[in-house]
């Protein structure tokens, strides 16, 4: 397990790195879903450390890119469906699509449509739910996933680093808890007044005994799986069709990627590579690294009205030049 001046570390340089170069509305058993919350409640959790020795942090970051299309085909082509795929900045690689879509930014009328593109941030985490105000049925194993948007994990990473903070949060003797609370700001819900516990606690004997006897996650098994030379293939073409304002074609790309819910056809004959779609988080907004732009971070709905997705979409004439430059660059 790193220490709590290893993570410091890590994360000033991942700051620096970033200043250099210019994340349902229920969730499965194991995830809690405290976007349920009633507002004005607050959850008391107590984060975990991953069972991945080599994993600095008790948490994985995952980045994600949605391509929205207005229906599918051979089914309903009325009805709008979305995409989701892994960035595959998330290993270090360049992103196509980023390569493509930067540009859209020095032009005010094609930055909506950038926006629409660019990847979505989240954190998985796992721990204990100490105060729960959902109730309802509990899972049997009590180690929940955590799910977290940029706007709380900026919370998250700001009392790390600060100096007051002697242990890590996660340490089972001298650990300190997080105060999830829930408002709202306008008609969005608000995470902002959230904070960790103001007296470090050690866990109690029952807690310690949930630890032993279903033990902890592997934080990398709910990360994306990182696509192939195929699926970066399949991914840009869903890419192009989605800006092109096609349909969703699942005998194309069904055994690749998928909306959620979707029956993928029989008898294709790619391999499939889908992965399932994870849990949505709360949406906030997040400034993206200053060479690119800000982007609105995915959400899930709540009982507080959500924002609604970006659904901009360019003038016919713009998604043609756009396709356009994509496919002759192919050819370059």
């Amino acid at each position: 397990m790193a220490t709590l001046a290893e993570i410091r570390a890590k994360l000033l340089a991942q700051d620096n790195k970033a200043s250099d170069n210019a994340s349902s509305n229920r969730g499965s058993d194991a995830v809690y879903p405290f976007w349920n919350m009633e507002n004005d409640n607050t959850a008391v959790l107590r984060f975990l450390p991953d069972s991945d020795p080599t994993n600095t942090f008790f948490w994985k970051e995952r980045q994600v890119i949605k391509l929205p299309f207005p229906g599918v085909k051979g089914g309903d082509e009325q009805k709008r469906v979305i995409v989701q795929v892994p960035c595959v900045e998330m290993w270090g690689e360049s992103c196509p699509i980023h390569a493509e879509i930067r540009p859209w930014f020095k032009d005010p009328a094609m930055e909506d449509l950038g926006r629409t593109y660019w990847k979505k941030r989240s954190y998985v985490f796992q721990g204990l739910v100490v105060t729960d105000p959902i109730g309802g049925e509990q899972p049997e194993n009590p180690v929940r996933r955590f799910i977290i948007g940029p706007q709380i994990f900026k919370l998250l990473k700001a009392a790390l680093m600060d100096p007051d903070m002697d242990n890590l949060p996660t340490d089972y003797e001298q650990g300190t808890d997080f105060r999830l609370t829930k408002t709202t700001k306008g008609q969005y819900a608000d995470y902002s007044t959230s904070s960790w516990s103001r007296k470090e606690r050690s866990l109690n004997e029952e807690e310690r005994k949930i630890i032993e006897t279903h033990g902890l996650f592997d934080l990398n098994e709910f990360m994306p799986k990182r696509p192939t030379e195929d699926d970066m293939r399949v991914i840009m073409e869903m890419f192009e069709a989605s800006v092109d304002g096609e349909l969703y074609d699942p005998t194309r790309w069904g055994q690749h990627y998928k909306p959620y819910g979707l029956d993928v056809p029989a008898g294709t004959s790619a391999p499939t590579t889908s992965t399932p779609t994870a849990p949505k988080v709360e949406e906030v907004k997040e400034v993206a690294p200053a060479e690119t732009t800000p982007v609105a971070e995915t959400s899930a709905p709540t009982p507080t009205p959500a924002p609604a997705e970006t659904t901009a979409e360019a003038p016919k004439s713009d998604a043609a030049d756009i396709l356009a430059m994509i496919r002759s660059r192919k050819t370059d």
